[in-house]
């Protein structure tokens, strides 16, 4: 035992030397990777200070419809302009050892790691004012790790550089305030008419707050939270001696007027396009959005003002007034994908989620042509005829299942392919659905470039699917451009703020993706929902606007309780527009379920060419007359008589024996 001590403490010795010296190497790693960094800062010398020019947008004819807001400021001040008082509060808000530390404050960002890391997230900030100014001049306000680092060498390189002062003036002159106003003076000017200088301590507290969360304390949205962050503000300065109790009781007695103008309405034409545009400028670019908002570049467009304004005006005048209803719209040229026009909501201000692209909705019936192009290419024709009658089905798990028509209308006898779309007939699909199997039709959703989750299922055929209005538009493109493939796009041309061409679009030669012929029967089918004749047990879907058009469309509409859907084409444009409520509430108004089909309608005539067009048949197509009760040839007999097409060999020989001269 006696043996074994010296060997025990020489153990210890040894191994609080190796943790020593592991402590000391991290040290010695810590300290070099400071010293290289401030190096590399140093070589690299000042940081500009100038936050370049806004990137602009222009239509597809080079009009300007818009330019991307940046923190440039045309009210910028001089620190001694500014008042002192604007000034202190500031300080107080955001950064209150600003003047002692040398970019970062270290007790806070340790408070806030602490916190962030009890909720597995960056939910607590603890950014000083230089840290601000580095992520308004060069950074996006993503919260990611990523973007922390970033902004923290660029707060080194700020204050290596620029004294405090400067700094805090261009803070001052840079910071967001909300509806897209950017600097103290703009702000003051914007939400109390008055120049900073004149604010009082209760304006001053209440305009200070709202940086740190624009959107939550917006004295014109949220009057209740400003005026809460304007209190605790009034308490910190209290509490810390900038202020005496007269002081904060006035200024929390003092009514605030806010002045409301909806002066932070977006002058710019179509600003949900504009967002698309900004997502394929980053893919293309592979940068960041505030880079490219200050980068001066100038992108021209896809847009059609013409169709974006078209399109405004319809939604404007068909959307019910008053109401929560919102909608969602794409115009897209089949042939290339280029979108001349785009809607994504009611108002982008209130909320710049797109509905166009970001939502996912229950397709209802717009998915029938994926189902009738698959029973096409699997030997149906226009006038293969099915039962129409209430019909049970049983699956293969054991369970039943029951579709029914809309208000439960049925033919009770056997229908053709051609009317039971034209009427949207349930029963009609999920009998197709179920021959041809529901794994077919998702096989065939695909080919369409539908990427949204679908599952195998009887009721399949009937839209069950969510999908967006620009999936939706794009399938439906492949239709009418003969069934070629295209992807949907927003931009021709980029150049430099020096006018350099960095990104032109070239067209490239369109791989051919459907079937040619079922492609041109089904859209010659689609045309159907517009025309009476094929009106029998059920009225033809697209009845009530097929007065209103002047020109050959074919489409589909759809409906589900919550959803309304209106997609069609002529061959040179292809529009898909949605209806319905954000938090998916009923659809009971006829108002809301007409407003799809109005909004489609208004716009297709009036984006109408002058000289009108027809679907261009491929080879090994034949046309007849049709009598579309009974499938067969039309006789002189018939009430009704269609022109269907089909490919040469599977037209009808016979003629109708429904209608024939009574002996």
């Amino acid at each position: 035992m006696i043996d074994k001590i010296p060997l025990i403490k020489n153990l210890k010795h040894k191994s609080f030397a190796w943790a020593l010296f592991i402590f000391l190497s991290f040290v010695s790693m810590i300290c070099l990777f400071v010293i290289g960094l401030f190096t590399y800062a140093l070589l690299l010398g000042p940081p500009s200070l100038s936050t370049a020019q806004p990137t602009t947008y222009f239509s597809s004819d080079g009009e300007e419809i818009g330019q991307e807001k940046t923190v440039e400021t045309r009210d910028w001040l001089e620190l001694e302009q500014i008042d002192r008082q604007v000034i202190d509060t500031t300080i107080q808000a955001e950064d209150k050892r600003f003047y002692e530390h040398h970019g970062f404050d270290f007790k806070r960002m340790l408070a806030a790691a602490i916190t962030n890391v009890r909720s597995l997230a960056l939910e607590e900030g603890a950014s000083t004012i230089t840290q601000q100014y580095a992520r308004n001049l060069f950074l996006s306000h993503e919260k990611t790790w990523d973007r922390k680092l970033k902004e923290a060498f660029h707060t080194i390189r700020l204050e290596l550089f620029y004294d405090k002062d400067t700094l805090l003036e261009g803070y001052l002159n840079t910071i967001y305030y909300g509806h897209g106003v950017y600097g103290v003076e703009a702000a003051s000017q914007f939400y109390f008419q008055k120049q900073n200088t004149e604010l009082t301590l209760a304006e001053t507290a209440l305009l200070v707050g709202i940086p740190n969360r624009p959107s939550y304390y917006s004295p014109i949205r949220h009057i209740d939270h400003a005026k809460q962050r304007q209190e605790q503000l009034l308490d910190s300065l209290l509490d810390d001696g900038k202020i005496d109790s007269s002081e904060h009781l006035l200024a929390s007695l003092e009514h605030v007027t806010v002045y409301d103008e909806q002066q932070d309405q977006d002058k710019n034409l179509a600003p949900y396009f504009q967002d698309i545009v900004m997502n394929e400028l980053q893919s293309l670019l592979k940068k960041e959005k505030e880079m490219i908002r200050t980068a001066g570049y100038r992108v021209y467009t896809t847009l059609d003002q013409t169709k974006q304004l078209a399109l405004q005006r319809a939604a404007s005048e068909s959307m019910p007034k008053d109401s929560d209803l919102q909608v969602g719209a794409i115009a897209m040229d089949p042939s290339n994908g280029a979108i001349h026009g785009l809607i994504g909501g009611t108002n982008y201000i209130e909320s710049p989620f797109n509905r166009a692209t970001q939502a996912k909705r229950m397709a209802g019936s717009t998915f029938k042509p994926f189902l009738y192009y698959t029973a096409l290419m699997n030997g149906y024709t226009a006038t293969t005829t099915l039962m129409s009658q209430p019909t049970t089905f049983m699956l293969e798990d054991g369970t039943s299942y029951q579709p029914s028509n809309y208000n439960g209308y049925y033919a009770d006898k056997e229908v053709t392919l051609a009317q039971a779309l034209a009427v949207s007939d349930n029963v009609y699909a999920v009998k197709t659905n179920l021959f041809l199997t529901p794994e077919r039709l998702i096989e065939t959703a695909k080919t369409f470039g539908i990427s949204s989750n679908l599952k195998p299922v009887a009721s399949l055929a009937l839209g069950p699917a969510s999908v967006s209005v620009k999936e939706m538009v794009t399938a439906y493109s492949m239709l009418a451009n003969g069934g070629k493939f295209v992807e949907p796009y927003t931009i021709e041309k980029i150049e430099t703020a020096n006018g350099e061409v960095i990104y032109q679009r070239v067209d490239s030669k369109k791989k051919q993706v459907l079937d040619p012929q079922a492609t041109f029967i089904l859209t010659q089918l689609m045309t159907g929902m517009f025309d009476p004749t094929l009106n029998g047990y059920m009225h033809v879907t697209g009845e009530t606007i097929a007065s209103d058009l002047t020109n050959t469309y074919a489409g589909k509409s759809g409906t589900t309780k919550s959803d309304s859907w209106m997609i069609g084409y002529s061959p040179h444009l292809v529009t898909g527009v949605w209806n319905g409520y954000d938090d998916n509430r009923t659809m009971s108004k006829t108002v809301d379920q007409q407003a799809a089909k109005n909004i489609w309608a208004d716009f297709m005539e009036a984006s109408a060419e002058e000289k009108k067009s027809n679907f261009i048949a491929p080879e090994g197509i034949v046309a007849a007359y049709v009598d579309p009760v009974s499938g067969e040839l039309s006789s002189a007999y018939c009430e009704t008589s269609r022109l269907m097409y089909f490919v040469e060999g599977t037209e009808p020989v016979t003629y109708c024996s429904l209608h024939r001269p009574k002996n």
